[in-house]
């Protein structure tokens, strides 16, 4: 697996990852990611962290990105993974949610906040495991098109000491 930044000659085969991603699975993405403008600010947003992991023919298999805060807000990102459904549990998204960590951290981001599903128990211990802590509950924070409600668990990483050794000793390897 090739884990390497987002470049700009990525754009083709970033909309073909999204799209490829089952539509239950994309109820739970923050925006549209059919929109054009969208799709380009995953390309161009050079503030941002956005890694890729790709196979050996270069289709994606998972994409991490961290979007830095503006004005006041500038030293949080927040954090967005999506790993295709057949590349789940294989620790390419901790792998991915690590690295783009890493990077945010070099460029002066202290918080990485992210959003996960409050029943995605999986999701939830994996973003533990690299030194998140829950910070709150959002209630009904997802709707469905059909009006369904989700709950989301707002979790927090900070550069401190604590959050910084169990991102390090996180696994950084891919099991195939």
């Amino acid at each position: 697996m090739d884990v390497r930044p987002l470049e700009v000659r990525d754009e083709a085969a970033l909309s073909e990852f999204f799209q490829a991603i089952p539509q239950e699975d994309r109820s739970f993405f923050k925006e549209d990611l059919d929109e054009p403008a969208i799709l380009r600010r995953w390309i161009d947003d050079d503030r941002s962290v956005r890694i890729i992991g790709a196979d050996d023919a270069g289709h994606f298999a998972a994409v991490a990105a961290i979007w830095r805060g503006i004005g006041r807000s500038s030293h949080v990102g927040d954090l967005r993974l999506v790993v295709a459904g057949n590349q789940r549990r294989r620790g390419l998204g901790q792998q991915l949610a690590r690295r783009a960590l890493l990077e945010a951290l070099r460029r002066g981001m202290w918080k990485i906040t992210v959003e996960v599903v409050a029943d995605q128990q999986g999701t939830i211990d994996m973003f533990l495991a690299l030194g998140f802590v829950p910070e709150a509950m959002l209630r009904d924070q997802l709707a469905s098109q059909g009006g369904d409600r989700q709950d989301v668990v707002l979790l927090s990483h900070f550069a401190d000491e604590a959050g910084q050794d169990a991102l390090l000793a996180a696994p950084e390897e891919v099991s195939t």
